[in-house]
């Protein structure tokens, strides 16, 4: 690669890309790339991972690994770094990706080969990575990705004139369909031959010596593919000020239509499967306190759970068509606009967006957030936005006490539309926090956003089947978990004192007393001590009140006679369902949450403040609702 005239003046060094012959197979790997290269993508292929992968930046925050197995046997450590488009770190995953192929992170060992990632439909501007990553003097392959889209879209670009100009081998791939993969093996095996190395600037990001990228591009007659007429049309409409946040609104409705339409036939479906198999189960096992176990506390409280998994599925598989089709990069930039007017900047939109599956990933895709005061506001405010662990709970309480009527006809019945308001209750709950932090304590300058817009794309059955087989695997192992493990020390509870063979009243239980203990506490929200109790297992993982709830209601023939939701609603008053609603919209009930809160900010201050504010906010909003509707 040729350097400019002016790489003395701009206070550039220069490096000799080494390796010009045969090679041993490497054991450690950096795969790194822009945002949006496809570089995750192809991890998943040659590794057989499933990372997450997602049509928009900021999903990849930290780096995972994984083992490609070559043709002949031999294995390779493959290390997936974050998307960045320099070596000039300024946010913590850009860190991240700077520390692992610098050899500067103890828990890692240094990469001995480097595969770039590259987006070749994007080709000129990606290329200014290329500088850098080849300056650092490991053996690099460049990896042209999304050939498909290239030639689909007219361009060409010439490999061997590439190679030629950035004296390391170039290999031309689409890594969805798995074309020309081939070729990285052969380069992982040291099979691959290498042109001759080249004089390469260390640093790319000085403003004299941008022109790198563009000078290669035409040396190697790279000819950019023309946008797609429907990219173009659909942009046009999507990102239109007007026609836009409506389209988008529109999406959000018809996604919570469908999953509320949805809910009650499967969930009454698995319910009847479940109590079904534990009638079966009851007639083969004797009388014990095995079968107690087994039928009052694990299959009433665990099936309860798992009964609404096809609706969290569901909400996934609306996010994966979302993120996979490109279109929520465009929300994030529509969002920039609201983000402004309360002190954030759109790149949080991305995490925010990612809390509503789960707060833990949400709050690691902060990263990405260059300005410290931005980072955690937004992380102390993504806990708010409703993730996949209250949708059960929402579904529960609404479908117990809402009629089953149309709102706007086949388009909103009352049920999804109570859903929906209460996420955006805690979107609006998140907006405000993050106004009253970002203008007192965490005030801070405007930070420019800037995003990159991928282009259109179908989803693939491939990606979303496995994610939503991802999702359906950490759904159960929290059933079989942390929920199993609940029910379990609350069957135990439920059933201590043991008194003379006899089981005592679940009042007088152990974990009755708990119940009646905090009971003049949250009596005011219009809650009972049974409530009480799954508020108090709730702090373990949401959903598992749920549980709770199915195995105090299920040890009571007469409750466990009419269901779960009857047993609601004969316990609560219209005021205190709405209340639990508030409650659980509000409050802070996760401990992964707070863990990962602890270990981002470095301590136990913002996560103890987090759970105080979050907490007192839940209570009083229920205290509100409780008296206000009757």
């Amino acid at each position: 690669m040729s350097s400019c005239s002016d790489c003395q003046s701009c206070g550039t060094t220069t490096a000799t890309v080494p390796f010009p012959g045969p090679r041993t197979a490497p054991k450690t790997v950096a795969v790194i790339g822009p945002p949006n290269s496809g570089k995750t993508t192809l991890f998943n292929r040659l590794t057989g991972l499933r990372q997450k992968v997602a049509n928009f930046p900021g999903v990849t925050v930290e780096q995972h690994t994984g083992i490609a197995t070559l043709p002949d046997g031999r294995q390779v450590q493959l290390i997936d770094l974050p998307g960045v488009y320099s070596l000039s770190p300024r946010s913590e995953d850009e860190q991240v990706a700077f520390d692992v192929l610098t050899g500067r992170r103890e828990d890692t060992a240094k990469p001995e080969a480097v595969l770039l990632v590259l987006d070749s439909t994007n080709l000129s501007r990606n290329l200014m990575l290329a500088a850098p990553i080849l300056a650092l003097g490991m053996p690099t392959l460049v990896i042209l990705n999304m050939a498909d889209d290239l030639a689909s879209r007219g361009g060409r670009v010439d490999l061997k004139k590439l190679s030629a100009e950035l004296g390391a081998p170039v290999a031309l791939i689409a890594a969805r369909q798995g074309t020309g993969v081939e070729q990285v093996f052969d380069f992982l095996a040291g099979a691959m031959p290498k042109p001759e190395p080249k004089q390469l600037p260390v640093l790319q990001d000085v403003p004299k010596c941008r022109a790198w990228a563009g000078q290669v591009g035409e040396l190697a007659a790279y000819c950019p593919p023309i946008p797609p007429k429907w990219t173009r049309r659909l942009d046009a409409v999507f990102l239109h000020p007007v026609w836009g946040p409506l389209i988008f609104v529109a999406v959000v409705v018809g996604i919570f239509q469908t999953i509320f339409g949805i809910a009650a036939p499967t969930k009454d479906a698995i319910g009847w499967l479940v109590q079904g198999s534990g009638k079966w189960i009851a007639t083969v096992l004797p009388e014990s306190l095995f079968r107690s176990l087994l039928l009052g506390g694990i299959w009433s409280g665990v099936g309860s759970v798992i009964a609404f998994l096809p609706q969290v599925l569901l909400l996934f598989l609306f996010i994966g068509i979302l993120e996979d089709s490109g279109y929520l990069a465009r929300a994030a930039l529509i969002a920039d606009r609201t983000m402004a007017k309360v002190g954030l900047q759109g790149k949080s939109f991305i995490p925010l967006l990612s809390a509503y599956a789960c707060a833990v990933p949400a709050i690691l895709a902060t990263r990405t957030i260059e300005n410290k005061r931005d980072r955690i506001a937004t992380i102390l405010v993504a806990p708010f936005m409703t993730c996949s662990a209250r949708l059960p709970v929402y579904i529960l309480i609404v479908a117990a006490f809402i009629p089953k009527k149309q709102l706007l006809g086949p388009f909103l019945s009352e049920g999804a539309a109570a859903i929906l308001g209460l996420y955006i209750l805690g979107f609006a709950m998140a907006v405000f926090t993050a106004r009253v932090l970002k203008s007192s304590i965490l005030k801070s300058g405007r930070t420019p956003f800037l995003l990159e817009m991928p282009s259109y794309r179908w989803p693939t059955f491939q990606s979303i089947g496995l994610r939503l087989l991802d999702r359906s695997k950490v759904f159960l192992r929290r059933a079989g978990t942390i929920i199993l493990l609940v029910t379990v020390i609350l069957w135990a509870l439920v059933n201590v004192p043991h008194t003379n063979g006899h089981r005592p009243k679940i009042e007088d239980s152990l974990a009755g007393v708990a119940g009646r203990t905090i009971e003049p506490l949250i009596k005011p929200l219009g809650f009972n001590w049974k409530i009480g109790i799954g508020l108090i297992t709730a702090v373990a993982a949401r959903e598992t009140i749920i549980a709770t709830l199915g195995t105090i209601y299920g040890m009571d023939p007469e409750s466990d006679k009419h269901g779960l939701e009857a047993a609601l609603h004969h316990d609560l008053t219209p005021g205190g369902a709405v209340a639990l609603l508030i409650f659980f919209a509000f409050a802070m009930q996760c401990i992964s949450t707070i863990a990962v809160v602890r270990r981002e900010t470095g301590g136990w201050k913002w996560p103890a403040a987090q759970f105080a504010y979050m907490t007192a906010v839940a209570y009083i909003g229920a205290f509100a609702a409780a008296h206000i509707i009757h």
